[in-house]
């Protein structure tokens, strides 16, 4: 195997020889020097503090900050300046240094991998005057802060970074460059009478325009409860709105990028439109990220997911043998997974729609929960598990739960049509509908909510609207049968997909 480097510029550096090249030149550092900059690069465009710098350098050894100003003072004369005219290592006041023209690690083939998004969340201004609001302000962000850290999809800078900021009100755009991070999160407090209300909003770090603002109100005699649904719901909130943003991103400033992190938000955009042809596209761009990083969890997690989705939803296969690939992916995506919750939900949903693993499927999912109860995804794919194999009544309570956080967000079709389908095991088929109608307006490409649809409106003998739904089934998947929908569905209890599959059939839909 060969041994990763790092490149930027004309510069290659090979840490395992302890080798800095230019242009095919050696460059002549020391060897503090070396690990200075090694750590500066691994950080990938991060900030790194003073303290870990002087670790890496000077390991087991107690020295003067002085020290490392200058050996950091000798590296840049040694590097000399960027393309741009910059130096390659800049100053962040108070905190350390972070390396501006970083472009990752390189194998074989000398590939640079974007990294994944960054996001600071600064100290919550207190506008109310109250300087006792201070304490409440900072306990907010910090729980936010934690809460957030859970997310693998995007890094948090540490509290020690963001709040160096407390006392002061500068340019967005300066700390998102300062602190090397892509979004900023900033909100405010103020006292009004017995209650406080919280304003809050993500931006965009280069540009400092808005992506997301929410405004909170408690109680002060509620206060921590008050604490806590601000956390919860900033948490569950900000993702989403990160990872579209990132796609956008990607389609702007990287179109056609082979990098694995570009191929996954690609891939995340052509699967989430819930279309067969799109779905396809999708596993075709994972395949490729995987070619090049085969245990890439991200990757495998949601191959696993795209081809699980065509065999949930009946559409024609794409390899010989789709549930066995797919069980595959699933399976080597948990082995890479290292607690990333998404990655959890993802496989174990694989694991319970295809191979049926249904112990195996339910224990990853309420993994995947306890290690992230903010990701709506995991929310929606936990109740999955209950809807399935489990109690109906905790089914509802996650698919509410994702509703209420995030209502009519991209994705919200999931748990309304989850809380339908609870209605329609249950046979209550009115109230099925009027959840499967939100749903559908949510996102009209979800098979499932169609099915639902069709097979509620049968059972109360409302036959024009069950063909009128069912003309639109035979739109979106022309060669789905009764036969593909039944195979696609966990069965650990048969009766649960049982009044579903009976409306179909008294709709019309072919057997198979």
């Amino acid at each position: 195997m060969v041994e990763p480097f790092h490149t930027f510029g004309d510069f290659v550096l090979e840490p395992g020889r302890g080798l800095l090249r230019r242009s095919g030149k050696s460059v002549a550092l020391g060897q503090r020097g070396l690990a200075l900059l090694e750590t500066l690069l691994e950080a990938q465009g991060g900030v790194v503090s003073k303290t870990h710098l002087m670790g890496r350098a000077w390991p087991d050894t107690i020295v003067e900050e002085s020290n490392l100003t200058v050996q950091i003072a000798a590296l840049r004369k040694a590097l000399g300046t960027a393309p741009d005219g910059r130096d390659w290592i800049t100053t962040i006041p108070r905190i350390g240094y972070r390396f501006v023209g970083a472009g990752g690690t390189a194998g074989e083939a000398d590939i640079v991998f974007p990294a994944k998004p960054t996001l600071a969340v600064l100290p919550f201004a207190n506008v109310s005057g109250d300087p006792n609001q201070n304490y409440f302000a900072d306990g907010a962000v910090n729980d936010v802060i934690t809460a957030l850290s859970r997310f693998k999809s995007f890094a948090v800078v540490s509290r020690h970074f963001s709040f160096a900021y407390k006392e002061s009100s500068p340019d967005v755009r300066v700390v998102a460059k300062e602190l090397g991070v892509t979004y900023i999160l900033e909100g405010s407090v103020r006292r009004l009478g017995n209650r406080l209300r919280i304003a809050t909003q993500l931006l965009d770090g280069g540009s400092g325009t808005h992506l997301w603002a929410q405004t909170f109100d408690g109680e002060l005699d509620d206060i921590f409860d008050f604490q806590d649904r601000i956390t919860e719901s900033v948490a569950t909130l900000i993702e989403p709105h990160i990872q579209a943003a990132e796609i956008e991103r990607s389609r702007r400033e990287r179109p056609g990028s082979i990098a694995a992190y570009d191929i996954y938000l690609q891939a995340l955009a052509k699967i989430s439109t819930e279309c067969e042809k799109d779905n396809a596209e999708a596993y075709a761009l994972l395949k490729q990220g995987l070619e090049a990083e085969p245990n890439n969890a991200l990757l495998l997690a949601h191959a696993a997911w795209a081809l699980e989705h065509r065999h949930t939803m009946g559409w024609p296969s794409l390899v010989s043998d789709d549930v066995q690939e797919c069980a595959a992916l699933a399976r080597r995506g948990l082995e890479h997974a290292a607690g990333d919750a998404i990655v959890m939900a993802h496989c174990g949903v694989a694991l319970l729609q295809t191979a049926k693993d249904y112990d195996w499927a339910v224990a990853v999912l309420q993994s995947a929960a306890k290690a992230n109860p903010n990701n709506l995804m995991v929310v929606v794919r936990a109740g999955l598990a209950h809807l399935h194999c489990g109690s109906l009544e905790e089914a509802l309570t996650y698919f509410h739960r994702a509703n209420r956080l995030s209502p009519g967000d991209r994705g919200a079709h999931f748990s309304l049509c989850g809380i339908a389908d609870v209605h329609m095991i249950r046979g209550d088929y009115s109230e099925a509908i009027v959840w499967a109608a939100r749903a559908l307006a949510s996102n009209p490409n979800f098979d499932p909510t169609l099915w639902v649809l069709i097979a509620a409106n049968a059972h109360l003998g409302r036959e024009e609207e069950a063909q009128r739904y069912l003309r639109e089934l035979r739109h979106v998947a022309p060669e789905v049968t009764i036969a593909r929908i039944k195979a696609g569905q966990p069965a650990k209890d048969p009766t649960r997909i049982a009044a579903l599959l009976e409306g179909l059939r008294k709709a019309g839909l072919v057997e198979g």
